[in-house]
């Protein structure tokens, strides 16, 4: 935290370095450096750090004057929180609406829920995948973990307050009234002008705090509990990860060590105390690198213990700067990263709008070093300019009696109550720009994409997939490769029937059932082929099919199940009890072999013979799935793992036949996800399907004949 206003708090630079760290790890995290996958374990660090702090504010004001001052804590944290959001919500939300409309559908929920710090459970509401790397991210997803912290502000006071009173005074009470030839103090509970005030209160004993912490840790041991059983591999865990309730121990642990290790503790250690303690914050140093180098997002050991640990490592670095005399203290107070730490808040506002509306790939799973290193020198600028601006000119100014802080010459009209006017005017802008994307919202289609671990459809994300589609034009080599496979002609290799679509224009289908994901959705949708004819059911007509049965959901896979909706598997059981017989083209595989990356118990293999066991010995044709993802459960190596399953398994079904779409697919036809398709990508995807159904089972020959 910057330097405190008041003189009744004690600055710590070296939780200034320790949050420069963080917001790091972070940055680099979303920017996808190799290097911080556990990057996003940045945010496990400050909520840690905030629990110490805060709880570290609200004692100390007890032991100082027996009373807690809850409104002016609360309006302390407002000046601190509310016009540097204000301001990037303004920024964001007049570029959005209209620079890169493709974010408007869910944006006004977004906005809203971030002004009101519920954003987090809107999302898990909205069952909006923090975890859908592969599609374009919104620009505000990151202020969940702001979210999580302000309920923690608005809720812990109320239960600070009731263990002082418990702890510290009304048993306190019992004991001097138990004394012989003792009385204890008398007095009343109430609050005036927002503060909390205690009979007895006053320095809390070395065993209320104790009390108070254990107490703490027990909520915090029940929260990690939470966190460790409504996880489950092979699901999204975007409900763990958000959720207030399953984070709490990290702020929890955080404000137990401010309970029994307070930072206005003025007596030195001796030496000896003093360098194990110094060791063991250089051991904390060594796991939250550690963690944040070798786990990643979807590392069940995350869950299940290893944000719980990152939370003590953190705890041995606090304990350590917090003691009077620590070396490494002096180490991370040290600049730059001091400064960087004062400018930590406006960073993290700012980075991620600026990563998702300028350089969206980088978050998708593509790295380009030139755009990271001006992604983040732009984040460090604007925050500099929020900090000096902005946040500094209301923490300070806002109140009588604190000396503004010197500004250059010609600045003299930034005055607080001009900032108080620009936060006015972002709120007005925010409101302007929601009515106005309210008024004219973007196309939209009716399926969602599939987040990672195909539990939560990311509607939000999904959105803005599709309206930020462009056409581009067939040019040069993806219009001379356009309906060719790897061998050329496309003949089928040993155990890998790769249908051709040049070699027929007819098929012996007169019945399809497509069966298909995200990966499917355009090929569909109005919105992407507005022209019918572009369509993938018109493709199958002009290849003789007469009736076609699309079944496409855009998180769907095999197995797993999404928003209540039935997986593929038990689709086709119910369309093969309901009296269909016909030939079947799968495009599954995608969500699927995520799933098995992420931890699911039913592999490759196993799938693919569940959903053949439905189908027995009608015609399929499954459609290899391809990304340019280059890691995570979405990556093209995964990818290739399926198609090699799936050829595997065609040397056991006759009936089975399996299209090349690696060998054809152009990498201009994807959008910036590296997933999913542009418009002229899904036009050619359909008229390809079709006639590669076509050619797996050409009008007059025997589908079930190899």
């Amino acid at each position: 935290m910057p330097e405190p206003v008041r003189s009744d708090q004690k600055y710590m630079p070296g939780l200034d370095g320790l949050r420069a760290i963080a917001v790091a790890a972070v940055v680099a995290y979303h920017l996808n450096f190799g290097w911080a996958q556990g990057g996003l374990l940045g945010v496990g660090v400050f909520f840690t750090l905030s629990g110490y702090l805060i709880t570290d504010i609200l004692v100390g004001q007890w032991d100082k004057s027996g009373r807690i001052r809850l409104g002016d804590f609360w309006l302390r944290r407002a000046r601190r929180l509310l016009p540097a959001l204000f301001v990037m919500l303004l920024v964001v939300a007049v570029w959005v609406n209209t620079l890169d409309r493709s974010q408007l559908p869910g944006f006004r929920g977004d906005v809203v829920a971030s002004g009101l710090y519920v954003s987090n459970w809107w999302y898990i509401a909205q069952h909006a995948s923090y975890y859908a790397q592969f599609s374009p991210p919104a620009p505000l997803d990151h202020l969940w973990s702001l979210a999580v912290e302000e309920q923690f502000y608005l809720l812990w006071p109320w239960l600070v307050l009731a263990g002082v009173l418990l702890f510290g005074v009304w048993r306190g009470r019992r004991r001097s009234a138990g004394s012989a030839g003792s009385t204890g103090s008398t007095g009343s509970t109430g609050s005036t002008g927002g503060d909390a005030q205690g009979a007895g209160g006053g320095r809390l004993s070395s065993r209320a705090r104790y009390q108070m912490a254990a107490v703490t840790l027990v909520f915090a041991t029940a929260s990690a509990v939470e966190m460790a059983v409504l996880y489950h591999p092979g699901t999204d865990p975007t409900r763990v990860y958000e959720g207030t309730d399953t984070r709490a121990f990290g702020l929890l642990l955080g404000a137990a060590l401010a309970m029994v290790w307070p930072s206005r503790r003025n007596r030195r250690l001796p030496a000896a105390a003093t360098w194990l303690l110094d060791a063991s914050g250089v051991a904390g140093l060594a796991v939250i690198g550690l963690l944040i180098w070798r786990t990643n997002q979807y590392s069940p050991f995350m869950f299940r213990g290893g944000l719980v640990l990152l939370s003590v490592g953190t705890l041995l670095v606090v304990a350590a700067v917090a003691s009077p005399g620590s070396r490494l203290g002096w180490l991370l107070g040290r600049e730059p990263l001091r400064w960087t730490g004062v400018r930590s808040y406006g960073i993290y506002l700012w980075h991620y709008p600026l990563i998702v509306l300028t350089a969206p790939a980088l978050v998708a799973g593509g790295f380009s070093r030139p755009r990271a290193v001006a992604a983040t020198a732009a984040s460090v600028v604007i925050a500099a300019l929020s900090w000096k601006f902005v946040e500094e000119p209301v923490r300070r100014g806002l109140r009588r009696g604190i000396a503004r802080p010197k500004l250059p010459r010609g600045r003299g009209l930034i005055t607080p109550v001009a900032v108080g006017g620009l936060c006015a005017l972002a709120v007005a802008g925010i409101t302007a720009s929601v009515m106005a994307i309210t008024d004219h919202p973007a196309p939209r289609t009716t399926a969602a994409v599939s987040p990672a671990a195909n539990q939560a459809a990311t509607a939000r994300s999904a959105a803005s997939a599709r309206a930020s589609a462009g056409r581009p034009a067939a040019t040069g080599r993806a219009a001379a490769h356009a309906g060719k496979t790897k061998d050329g002609a496309g003949a089928g290799r040993p155990g890998h029937h790769a249908a051709a679509p040049s070699t027929a224009t007819r098929t012996s289908c007169l019945s399809v059932a497509h069966f298909g994901d995200s990966t499917s959705d355009g090929l569909i949708s109005p919105n992407y082929l507005p022209n019918p004819a572009d369509r993938i059911t018109a493709r199958y007509a002009d290849v003789g099919v007469r009736h076609s049965i699309m079944e496409i959901y855009g998180g769907t896979s095999i197995v797993e199940t999404i928003n209540n909706d039935p997986n593929a598997y038990t689709v086709a059981k119910q369309l093969v009890a309901g009296g269909y017989h016909g030939c079947w083209v799968l495009a599954l595989g995608t969500n699927d072999t995520a799933d098995v990356y992420v931890g699911s118990n039913v592999g490759r293999v196993a799938r693919i013979k569940e959903m053949m066991s439905v189908i027995g010995s009608q015609p399929v044709l499954w459609i290899e799935v391809k990304s340019l993802v280059s890691s995570g459960p979405y990556s093209e190596q995964n990818m290739i793992l399926w198609n090699q399953a799936l050829r595997q398994e065609a040397r056991y079904y006759p009936n089975m036949r399996i299209y090349d779409w690696p060998a054809v697919v152009q990498n201009s036809w994807f959008i910036n996800d590296g997933i999913h398709y542009t418009s002229y990508g899904y036009e050619q995807r359909a008229r390809l399907i079709a006639d590669a159904l076509a050619a797996a089972f050409p009008a007059g020959a025997n589908p079930a004949a190899r």
